[in-house]
Parts: C-alpha cells; structure tokens; sequence
C-alpha cells in the first residue's frame, strides 16, 4: 500500500470521528440551552462531511448499489463476529459494566442490521427492488424495525417512544 492510500484512510476515519462528535455536541448544546453554539457544531459537522465524503470517493469506497450492499453486510457481519463478542469479553475482564452493556446492545443491533442488508443483498442479486417500508430506530440501543414502532424494544426492553423514525 501506498503511504498516501492509508493517509486517505486516516484521514477518512478522523473526518468521520470529528462529524459525529460534532453532531453529539450539537445534540448536547441544544439540550444545554445553547442554540446558537449547536448551530455553529453542526455547521462544523457539515464541513467535516464534506471532507470525509471527499477522501472516500477517493479511496474508491463508493460503488454500484450491489457492491455497497455487499460492503454493509460484510461490514456488519464482521462487528457481530470479530468485534463485539471480544469488546464484551474485555469488558466482563475489565468489570467495566457500562461497556459490557453499550457493547452487548450494540452486538445485538448489529445482527439485525446484517439480516437487512442480507435480504437487501439477495434482492439486488436478483434484480430485485426493496419494497418502501418505514424504518424506525430505537434510540437506546440502535436496533431497526420495520413497519411500525413495537410497544418495547425487543433488544433494550424500552418503550415504542424512544423510537425515531427514519426520513
């Protein structure tokens, strides 16, 4: 690999760390009663999409809607099998709970997040389109539904009201 090519890879992982910390700084300063600061952070989020978007098709990551279904499956595939059973197992070792459990959520969502895109990708195979469908995500642990907000979570157990729905 060139040392440019993992460049573009740095630099796309830092661009996509700083926008989604800014968008949960914005989040937060709107809470705080700070309107004006909460537009300034997204605006630097705005900025840093723009840069991450920009290495990214440079890099080559963007392709035909099968191959990046492909990408998303692999993906996902990869926390539930890789990732997430190893941060668990650290953080049971750590006896740091908080992690244990924000691990253990997020393994669980992201099984769910591979089915979709595994039935995506069969779809796109056969030249096939997905039906429209409303999404929801629960906003404790991240699990998708489809259709219409259940009555609990069936990952977290919270009720229908921490679902958001996808536009």
């Amino acid at each position: 690999m060139y040392k440019t090519d993992g460049n573009l890879q740095n630099a796309f992982a830092t661009e996509c760390q700083a926008y989604c910390r800014y968008i949960l700084f914005a989040s937060k300063a709107e809470s705080d009663g700070f309107p004006e600061i909460a537009h300034l952070f997204r605006a630097a989020a705005e900025a840093e999409f723009v840069h991450l978007r920009n290495h990214f098709t440079v890099m080559g990551g963007l392709g035909a809607t099968k191959d990046n279904i492909l990408a998303g499956a692999t993906a996902e595939h990869y926390e539930i099998t890789r990732i997430y059973p190893v941060y668990i197992e650290d953080a049971q070792v750590d006896r740091n709970e908080g992690a244990r459990i924000t691990f253990d959520l997020a393994y669980k969502a992201e099984k769910i997040h591979n089915e979709y895109f595994e039935k995506a990708l069969e779809k796109a195979r056969n030249n096939q389109s997905l039906q429209h469908t409303d999404y929801f995500v629960c906003q404790v642990c991240g699990n998708i539904v489809i259709g219409k907000i259940p009555e609990k979570c069936s990952i977290c157990n919270n009720a229908a009201e921490k679902f958001k729905a996808v536009k």
